[in-house]
């Protein structure tokens, strides 16, 4: 057996890690096929302590490595991102145009999402877990627990930064850092990115993929239920469009179809676990005193809520996966 302790030529670490891989792989096809609906704890935590010893990064812990709790939930096999070849269901179709009461059909968006690819990069560039590599997230939410937190340091120390919407970074820098990489918005939420930050789309309508054609192109002269920006900056190679079937995943899957859909928020957190090895999570849930409100905002109105989404049942979830050490949860107070 090979121990990375001795001394290796390049050829023979190559191999390891080949097999490696290739066992690791293994294992999460034959993982997937199994069902863990019936298991009790004891059973679930036996489960977990056998096949936890599997690494699939080099971090020191992995999002991807084997918990049956996460298992029942993840799904590797769902990709997050819209692709031409990407298919959606009738089923899936009539669950996401709920959304925000879409009147158009399937075909409507099919032809919107055709036109899409001719402007966009047709696959978003995104790589599963690797042994010779820890990549480091940061989400990075819009909570008003941000205040004070003195996070800004932690958070641009990430190799990969994911903000939501308008999220401000100026005069915001000790409690929320500078660094962006991965920009979440939909057209009423959209703002201009510099050269380097990769714009992912949350379409929760036809007329948002039309948006995004439209807004790096032509302009956009539609209308939503708030303003929208005709014409947008961005490095239209670095455009990321995020499926639909992705988005009932979530609801489904995590949320177990609790509240109408799931936050934008709970959504990049669950696309962050698909893209990355090691998460942290920053600036979700209420601030110290019940509030869901923004960091930036002078908060007005007390006793805010969440509206359509399940912020309970979501902030829940995600304190259940920093306990399982799936992710670390900086909550700011």
């Amino acid at each position: 057996m090979f121990m990375w302790g001795k001394k290796l030529n390049t050829r023979a670490k190559l191999v390891v890690l080949i097999v490696s891989a290739a066992c690791f792989a293994a294992i999460w096809r034959f993982a997937s096929c199994l069902s863990f609906e019936a298991l009790e704890e004891p059973e679930m935590d036996k489960w977990t302590e056998t096949w936890s010893k599997i690494k699939s990064c080099s971090c020191a812990t992995c999002i991807s490595d084997f918990n049956v709790f996460f298992m029942k939930r993840y799904n590797r096999t769902v990709n997050p991102f819209l692709t031409p070849l990407e298919d959606i269901t009738k089923e899936e179709f009539k669950w996401w145009k709920t959304l925000q009461r879409e009147n158009g059909d399937l075909k409507q968006f099919m032809e919107a999402k055709k036109r899409v690819f001719t402007t966009f990069p047709s696959k978003p560039y995104i790589t599963g877990p690797r042994l010779d590599r820890c990549r480091t997230c940061a989400v990075v939410g819009n909570s008003g627990n941000l205040k004070g937190s003195k996070y800004g340091s932690q958070i641009d120390a990430h190799d990969i930064v994911i903000r939501m919407n308008k999220a401000m970074t100026t005069g915001y820098e000790e409690d929320v850092g500078t660094k962006t990489t991965h920009r979440v918005m939909y057209p009423e939420s959209a703002i201009d990115l510099d050269n380097n930050t990769h714009l992912v789309l949350f379409p929760f309508k036809i007329l948002d993929l039309q948006w995004i054609t439209e807004a790096f192109t032509t302009g956009f002269r539609g209308q939503s239920y708030a303003p929208i920006i005709p014409k947008i900056k961005a490095n239209k190679n670095l455009v990321m469009i995020v499926n639909p079937v992705f988005m009932k995943y979530v609801h489904t899957s995590w949320l177990f179809s609790v509240g109408r859909y799931p936050s934008t928020g709970f959504m990049t957190l669950v696309l962050a676990m698909h893209i990355c090895d090691e998460l942290k999570i920053f600036g979700f849930g209420a601030d110290k005193n019940g509030n869901w409100n923004h960091y930036w905002e002078e908060l007005k109105i007390k006793n805010l809520k969440t509206g359509v989404h399940s912020g309970r049942h979501e902030y829940d979830l995600i304190q259940k996966l920093a306990k399982l050490n799936k992710v670390t949860f900086l909550r700011g107070w």
